[in-house]
């Protein structure tokens, strides 16, 4: 792989855990009084994703390149496209979890898309460790609205 291809790769991941962090902001404000480990899990992950971000930043830096510092123009409109279907439909948790949901299955496709890319070593090992949180954050997610599902018909 190109150096040029590298960093525009590592690019779309950075941007990718923008918009995560973002995204949980989002949602740890929206979550209910009465959800509050809601709250705390999305913030944790948004601090995971800025960290993620950070991370990837140093290595375009270390590679020569401009690393990314915005969120890509999809999760700025997925963002407010929520807001205004809040604004009129409301927020429950399952539907804040649902738009978490939906950013993580974004997050591990970017981050599946970059792994099938010939990187090397190092840089393959920082992606396939972020890669490893981003699904085990998914599937927390994933639980978390199973778990509102379930009261939701009980």
């Amino acid at each position: 792989m190109n150096n040029d291809h590298l960093i525009s790769t590592l690019n779309d991941l950075i941007q990718i855990s923008i918009d995560g962090e973002k995204g949980f902001r989002a949602c740890a404000d929206d979550a209910q009084e009465r959800y509050i480990p809601y709250k705390e899990t999305f913030m944790l992950r948004a601090t995971e994703c800025a960290q993620a971000a950070l991370d990837l930043q140093d290595l375009v830096q270390r590679l020569g390149g401009e690393p990314a510092s915005h969120s890509t123009l999809g999760g700025t409109l997925h963002r407010q496209w929520v807001n205004l279907k809040s604004a009129i439909t409301g927020r429950d948790d399952e539907s804040i979890l649902e738009e978490c949901e939906r950013g993580e299955d974004a997050a591990v496709n970017a981050y599946r898309k970059a792994l099938s890319e010939d990187l090397p070593t190092d840089i393959r090992l920082v992606i396939e460790r972020q890669y490893q949180g981003v699904l085990a954050n998914h599937d927390k997610v994933r639980s978390l609205r199973n778990e509102v599902r379930a009261r939701k018909t009980a």
